[in-house]
């Protein structure tokens, strides 16, 4: 038996994108464990990116910024639950970078939905066929304060937030547990629609305690631990993946390169 005793156990993974996805990743590390995963997506023209991946496997398109849809998967699916992976982010940056002050509206509550209520509807939609004693995890970002995450910053507190309100909600009748993961910045294909990522990620890595950036395996692994029965002792929380970075705001290299420029 492995750690993680997950062989034979089901769970559903969101937000495939590719193969650089931490979705990718987590489905992969899970099914090297012996177990079985089904997947939503987006759209419909990334059912075949999906079926590539992982051929055999049952996908479902959701778009969650529709209702309907939402619903629509609660009733397709068939079978139990041991967990779920929320792994769905989306912001419009398509006019560049913005003062947070000049937020559009309509951009702001695209994003809500889709990066954060997400998380909510779909766990109301997926309880049905949730185990007793099944686990939540959902993506967010080591800094919700880091301004250079654009309007997404506030939206993944409200995300991290919504975790907690989840998870006592979900204890009413149920051990279900919802955690996040505060992911550190990655070399990922959804990371690189935001304004000036890669000199924040260049940055990111100089801060880390190794000098080596997180690499997006890393987070997968942590996902795996807490969708596993071995993490049954964590809930409401949010783990910080960061390699370091969050306590070495004041490296003494990038100070002195700093001074000297």
């Amino acid at each position: 038996m492995s750690f993680l005793n997950i062989s034979g156990k089901t769970f559903l993974i969101s937000g495939v994108a590719n193969k650089k996805s931490v979705a990718t990743h987590v489905a992969q590390t899970l099914q090297g464990e012996g177990a079985q995963c089904v997947f939503t997506v987006q759209k419909s023209e990334q059912v075949s990116q999906v079926e590539k991946l992982f051929p055999g496997s049952q996908v479902f398109v959701c778009d969650v910024s529709q209702k309907g849809d939402i619903e629509a998967l609660g009733k397709e699916l068939s079978g139990k639950l041991d967990g779920f992976l929320h792994s769905l982010a989306f912001g419009n940056f398509s006019e560049g970078p913005k003062p947070f002050h000049e937020t559009l509206r309509t951009d702001y509550l695209e994003a809500a939905q889709i990066s954060s209520f997400s998380l909510v509807e779909m766990t109301r939609a997926l309880k049905p066929h949730l185990s007793p004693s099944a686990s939540i995890v959902t993506i967010s970002i080591s800094n919700t304060r880091a301004t250079s995450y654009g309007y997404l910053g506030p939206i993944k507190a409200m995300l991290e937030t919504s975790v907690a309100y989840l998870a006592k909600s979900l204890s009413a009748d149920s051990q279900i547990r919802v955690n996040a993961v505060g992911a550190g910045p990655l070399k990922t294909s959804a990371s690189a629609g935001i304004p000036h990522y890669i000199e924040n990620y260049l940055f990111a890595e100089a801060l880390t305690l190794r000098k080596k950036a997180l690499e997006t395996q890393e987070v997968a692994n942590t996902v795996a631990f807490l969708l596993s029965p071995r993490s049954s002792g964590i809930n409401a929380t949010t783990l910080v993946v960061d390699a370091g970075m969050s306590c070495n705001g004041f490296d003494q290299d990038v100070v002195q390169k700093y001074a000297k420029d």
